[in-house]
């Protein structure tokens, strides 16, 4: 068997989490760990280790939290801990040309989604939006341009029909743990292979934004349903009640005829709060309101006459 290579590994977010646990418990050696400067979080904006870090300090792997990779230092400073590869999952961070130089084998990526579909920040949500049926994950070999890189590995999954953005995540990130020990010892042994993408197909995710958790009831209530599990757990769409933020957690389609103005609540009981939409009515099954926690959307049906009302 070769021997196990000194890895760098960078990430910030949950999905990197389980890809740092499965190199550190392989026969490969983290050399050190990259992950974003603690932020505020909470109400209290306190300073809050990313949970990359968490896992990094339980295990007693070096850390370091650059506010940038651009500067000489950086590269020196990664090079003063030798790395034969860098792994590179949810970091946040771009990494210029002269830290993708550092490892003498490369910087490797494992990216949501199946390249080149769904290049950029948001793959996962993405694919559960645009209504993909299958999604997975590629260990692709970083360079300049963003998520254009040859692939190496790629694992296949179906996008399940109720499946949120947050559940589709976790699935995708344990599903790169997995292929990620493979692409290492595959780079160990000198039989790493790599396709080049292609470009025809590529599409972009971009960033979410709050702006789009408003949902518009024109919209095809097939499409209010996927937005409301694409946003889930973050940013979490959102319409507007009486005037207030009326946050919606879970959500389904069903087919209704209805003649009336899309966002008029058509009936709200039992079975939650039904919406008409510019096609069917969407079912709104968790919902929170300003400063209060999620519940039933049959419980707030309870609280108010809702029948009638137009939702914003």
């Amino acid at each position: 068997m070769h021997p196990g290579l000194a890895v760098a590994f960078a990430g910030t977010s949950g999905f990197a989490v389980p890809a740092l646990a499965a190199i550190a418990a392989s026969r490969h050696r983290v050399a050190v760990v990259y992950t974003q400067p603690d932020r505020p979080a909470g109400r209290g904006r306190r300073l809050a280790a990313s949970p990359v870090k968490e896992l990094a300090l339980s295990l007693g792997l070096a850390l370091e939290q650059p506010q940038t990779l651009r500067t000489p230092e950086a590269a020196a400073t990664l090079a003063t801990h030798a790395p034969d590869v860098m792994v590179v999952a949810a970091y946040g961070l771009i990494l210029p040309p002269a830290i993708l130089a550092v490892p003498r084998l490369g910087c490797i990526n494992i990216h949501g989604s199946l390249l080149p579909r769904w290049r950029g920040a948001a793959p996962v949500a993405r694919a559960i939006e645009a209504g993909d049926a299958t999604t997975g994950v590629c260990i692709m070999r970083m360079e300049a341009g963003l998520d254009t890189g040859p692939v190496m590995l790629r694992a296949r999954t179906a996008i399940g029909a109720e499946e949120t953005a947050g559940e589709l995540e976790a699935r995708l990130a344990a599903l790169g743990a997995a292929q990620v020990t493979v692409a290492l010892d595959a780079l160990a042994g000198g039989r790493a292979s790599f396709e080049s993408q292609g470009e025809s197909q590529a599409t972009y995710a971009r960033k979410l934004t709050k702006a789009e958790a408003r949902l518009d009831w024109r919209e095809p209530a097939e499409v209010l349903a996927r937005r409301v599990r694409a946003f889930q757990p973050r940013p979490v769409a959102e319409a507007a009640l009486d005037g207030v933020q009326l946050r919606i957690h879970e959500a389904g389609a069903v087919a209704q005829s209805a003649d009336v103005l899309p966002g008029t609540v058509l009936r709200a009981g039992a079975e939650g709060i039904v919406v008409a939409a510019g096609a069917g009515a969407l079912v709104l099954k968790r919902v929170q309101l300003p400063g209060r926690r999620v519940i039933a959307a049959s419980g707030l049906a309870a609280m108010r006459p809702l029948v009638g009302r137009v939702l914003g």
